[in-house]
């Protein structure tokens, strides 16, 4: 029974993904005609409205439309151009200044707004006419913003581990969070180190002279107010002072307020801001509820039991399970949002790795460090065609520069996956974890 409802699941769901049909509405059809295989259509068709409507009735549920709201918010905020500055006053002495600085503000920016996306768009139209009147090469250029744009959804504030949370049962939001501090940084770190190599072969200088203590000072002094929201949020979080969802409720009123402090933020730009967040909050919120019907089917028929006895059959090795199911997370986030792949893959995959001791917070952070790098990765690859457009250039001239940059990224990735500290150390220092 389990496999023909697998099979049922993902029959479906491809044809109905190959006509075009949303993912949310895929899901849910395959996994309707997955219940129709075992049980009546009266009571499929209950059993499926019972589970969307108890999947969106999670209050834990009301922290991912806060935290839209308040990247939204601070997307139309101007800490972009602030962030920039900072980044390129402590790391502007290094080969490709511009380069580097482009990677660190990504991976702040994309912390604070939640997006990959809008963290290429920010900070790659910030830095792009610096690029242009130094001479670095546009491909480079759009690669470098691409690349490490992604590196913000592991940083919290996380819609990504949110959800995953929710779907793997509840694991600890304040432990994923502090999880998500060393693989960001990491992947950061990796396209740091390519952008130098880079800069280094192409002759391209740090700004020497240009940013000095002064200068960094002032830097700091700009953007404290933005990284304070890092502080304050995260901080309340991990500390127990306050649930993900109020932390995201004072993300939002905080993002506003300094919004408005900067002049960015009027009457009419927020209605349009609310609106759009209230429009992507509702399909992430009815694409969770949909999910829900998922695992369900996938519960009551066996599923994750029976691909997990295949795997534990197929070999005994902890290592090679990993890499096989890193594999499959890497083809699937070529073509799936974040969001569906963590719904669809952590009730698969999740009791395999528990059931040679890998701990769920692991597991969570390499499932979403490998869907991120389907972000950048053709033939979807929102993030990369993001900056792609923004550098103005095309996808095969920035391609063979991403190849460079795909095998840091990798190279983080497999330290994520062997190397339980990476992931663990910080809850573990902490007392988040035991």
């Amino acid at each position: 029974m389990a496999w023909n409802a697998l099979w049922t699941i993902l029959g479906v769901m491809l044809v109905f993904l190959a006509l075009g049909v949303p993912i949310s509405y895929s899901i849910g059809i395959s996994s309707l005609a997955a219940i129709l295989a075992t049980v009546s259509a009266d009571a499929a068709v209950v059993t499926a409205a019972q589970r969307i409507f108890v999947g969106m009735s999670r209050f834990s549920l009301t922290a991912i439309p806060f935290f839209i709201l308040a990247g939204n918010l601070m997307n139309q905020g101007g800490i972009a151009g602030r962030l920039v500055d900072l980044v390129l006053a402590v790391l502007g002495r290094l080969p490709g200044s511009l380069l580097v600085a482009n990677v660190g503000a990504n991976a702040l920016f994309g912390a604070i707004s939640g997006s990959a996306s809008a963290a290429a768009a920010a900070v790659g139209s910030m830095v792009r006419d610096g690029e242009e009147e130094q001479g670095y090469d546009p491909a480079l250029c759009a690669a470098s913003n691409g690349a490490s744009a992604p590196s913000g959804l592991l940083i919290p504030p996380s819609n990504a581990l949110i959800t995953y949370s929710l779907a793997a049962g509840g694991v600890s939001v304040s432990a994923l969070f502090l999880a998500g501090y060393v693989p960001g940084l990491l992947w950061a770190a990796c396209c740091i180190a390519v952008a130098v190599a880079a800069a280094g072969r192409k002759g391209y200088r740090g700004a020497a002279g240009k940013y000095d203590w002064k200068n960094l000072g002032r830097a700091a002094l700009r953007a404290i107010p933005s990284l304070t929201l890092i502080v304050v949020v995260i901080g309340g979080i991990i500390a127990g002072i306050f649930t993900a969802t109020e932390g995201a409720a004072i993300a939002v009123l905080y993002a506003l307020v300094l919004g408005i402090c900067y002049g960015n933020i009027t009457v009419r730009s927020f209605w349009r801001i609310v609106t759009d967040s209230a429009r992507m909050s509702g399909m992430v919120v009815f694409l969770i509820g949909v999910s829900n019907i998922l695992g369900w089917v996938m519960a009551f028929t066996q599923i994750p039991q029976a691909v997990s006895a295949a795997l534990l059959g197929f070999t005994s090795s902890p290592a090679a399970l990993l890499l096989i199911m890193n594999a499959v997370l890497l083809l699937a986030g070529t073509f799936m949002d974040v969001t569906p792949a963590i719904l669809i893959f952590t009730p698969l995959f999740l009791p395999v790795v528990e059931a040679f001791g890998m701990h769920p917070v692991q597991f969570g952070l390499i499932l979403v460090y490998n869907l991120c790098i389907g972000n950048i990765t053709p033939p979807v690859g929102n993030t990369l065609f993001v900056a792609i457009k923004v550098g103005k250039t095309s996808l095969s001239e920035v391609m063979p520069y991403m190849l460079w940059y795909y095998g840091a990224i990798l190279s983080g990735l497999l330290l994520v996956t062997f190397v339980p500290a990476v992931s663990l150390g910080l809850p573990w220092l902490t007392g988040v974890l035991k």
